[in-house]
């Protein structure tokens, strides 16, 4: 039996390979190719651009794919969320799709576009977001490079956005916010009630979610003097508690932590003061609670 899996081609593509290999799975494809290979006999993989992954696993072509929560909402799709994947191209910071307008345009919130035009790449989720508070307003499909159709074009813009600097630097100001969207992992629903998809899904939920919760972590190792443990554990920002063992000779201790990476610099130095010997920073590719 075989995994049929969609993976967002495009700007996602190496930030969800490059994941997908901390947590086990090595992808691998041509230039020119639209289905990686993969070391796992039992996944069928197919690149698709993400706006359209949603539609396909809920046609059940596809049992499992990685895209956005604005993408699911855009089409309305009926999938089931196996859960959220908090990565990206660029950051961790979720994807805000906001109501924009030129800061000299008089328009300080939506009800103030009653009869204007709106340009937009999301435009089921614009065209619901105005029908819900009653404004009617002409929204037009943008194919890209939205920004610079205000005011000549269009009165206001929805658009997508991290940080809000693209926008600000073309003189547009944020009036409300219609979405938060972070990439999700989807299923079928009738691959998700197949016992041995839903397995193989579930898995490879949780050994993503495990590279991510690595993210920014490594391990310490290191040999303590008995008597100086306390002192050791109290400068110790450990994840949970710290693993600790009794060395064959008995006044000398091993302690084991997991830490944030950016702390070590500072940390080390710390610990080797206190008496700490034999220390050891490893990477972590999976981190499971």
């Amino acid at each position: 039996m075989k995994l049929k899996v969609a993976l967002p081609k495009g700007s996602l593509q190496d930030a969800t390979f490059n994941l997908f290999k901390k947590a086990g799975w090595d992808f691998k494809v041509g230039y020119r190719s639209y289905h990686p290979t993969v070391d796992d006999d039992e996944i069928e993989t197919t690149l698709l651009r993400a706006q359209e992954i949603a539609k396909y696993v809920e046609a059940g072509v596809l049992d499992m794919g990685i895209t956005g929560y604005d993408n699911i909402m855009e089409c309305d799709a009926d999938v089931h969320e196996v859960c959220e994947l908090l990565y990206s191209k660029a950051t961790s910071k979720p994807y805000r799709w906001v109501l924009a307008v030129p800061k000299d345009s008089g328009i300080t919130k939506a009800e103030d576009l009653e009869g204007k035009i709106v340009a937009t790449e999301l435009v089921g989720v614009t065209k619901r977001y105005f029908a819900s508070k009653g404004i009617n307003c002409k929204v037009e499909f943008s194919w890209g490079a939205t920004e610079v159709k205000v005011p000549d074009l269009v009165d206001a813009i929805v658009e997508g956005t991290e940080t809000g600097s693209t926008l600000k630097a073309h003189g547009l100001v944020i009036i409300d916010e219609l979405l938060s969207s972070t990439t999700r992992l989807i299923a079928n629903k009738d691959a998700w009630e197949d016992p041995w998809k839903r397995t193989k899904i579930e898995n490879i939920a949780m050994l993503l979610q495990s590279a991510l919760e690595a993210d920014g972590l490594v391990g310490l190792k290191m040999n303590v003097p008995s008597h100086n443990l306390d002192r050791v554990l109290m400068s110790l920002p450990a994840l949970q508690k710290p693993t600790i063992a009794k060395l064959s000779d008995t006044s000398w201790s091993a302690l084991e932590i997991i830490v944030g990476e950016k702390i070590v610099r500072e940390l080390i130095p710390e610990l080797k003061r206190l008496g700490a010997t034999g220390i050891v920073e490893y990477p972590l590719n999976k981190v499971i609670y």
